[in-house]
């Protein structure tokens, strides 16, 4: 027969008061963890100067804060990128405000040109020439040029006759003369054939021989009508920047 076991009062009374020391300590520990955290992170924010209650309000307001940065340097990027194009937009303008003086100029050029052709006295009687332009080009000895005949009359007849050039100078210290025939291209004969009422160009570009320095430009016209007249003119060896405005 199994004998039923029997505990006294006391032992049972003892076994509960143990559990709910056990229990009662849990719980005092699971406290002073806590109020030693709470009073630990106050500690930091003390010694940081930082309230607590002002650090979550700076927590909640950080994202719109990073969101308005973030709008910021994107606005900040588009006027960079506009006031880059305004540059260029200006830099543009100024080019075309200087290709437009440049413009006006040449015109102003060209209109003295013409009005010194039809002005009576501006320039001698019949058959006579403008001065030599010479521009330079960016290979070295090469140089553009323009030789510009002209009439004044009272009635302007087709003016028939022939032009000669040559350029002078010296190669390896002697004098010599080439015809600019020989230099340039641009011309088929020797003689350039004249005819014009007003005024004839003749143009085009020339190379200068290896070792041969320019003094200047020989030129002979003539004319067969409306009257003869022959005449010869030496200009200097001048190089300018550009041509002045007289066409073909």
């Amino acid at each position: 027969m199994t004998e039923s076991r029997f505990r006294p009062p006391s032992v049972l009374y003892r076994q509960r008061r143990l559990r709910l020391l056990v229990l009662v300590g849990a719980l005092m520990t699971i406290l002073i963890l806590s109020l030693g955290f709470w009073l630990g992170q106050r500690a930091a924010y003390s010694g940081m100067g930082i309230d607590p209650e002002s650090y979550r309000q700076l927590q909640e307001q950080l994202p719109a804060a990073r969101e308005e940065a973030l709008t910021l340097t994107q606005e900040l990027e588009v006027q960079g990128t506009r006031h880059e194009v305004d540059r260029r937009a200006l830099e543009l303008v100024r080019g075309d405000i200087a290709a437009q003086k440049e413009q006006i100029s040449s015109l102003e050029e060209g209109l003295r040109f013409y009005r010194s052709l039809m002005a009576p006295g501006e320039i001698a009687h019949g058959l006579s020439l403008r001065e030599i332009e010479l521009v330079s080009r960016s290979e070295a000895g090469r140089y553009a040029f323009r030789i510009v005949a002209q009439q004044e009359a009272l009635k302007h007849d087709m003016l028939r006759g022939e032009l000669y050039a040559e350029v002078y100078g010296k190669r390896d210290g002697e004098p010599i003369n080439y015809p600019l025939a020989e230099l340039s291209d641009d011309l088929q004969d020797n003689v350039v054939p004249l005819r014009f009422r007003y005024f004839q160009a003749i143009e085009g570009e020339l190379t200068l021989p290896e070792g041969f320095t320019p003094e200047g430009v020989n030129v002979v016209a003539s004319a067969k009508s409306p009257r003869k007249v022959e005449f010869t003119e030496q200009y200097s060896w001048q190089v300018q920047e550009r041509f002045t405005h007289a066409g073909k």
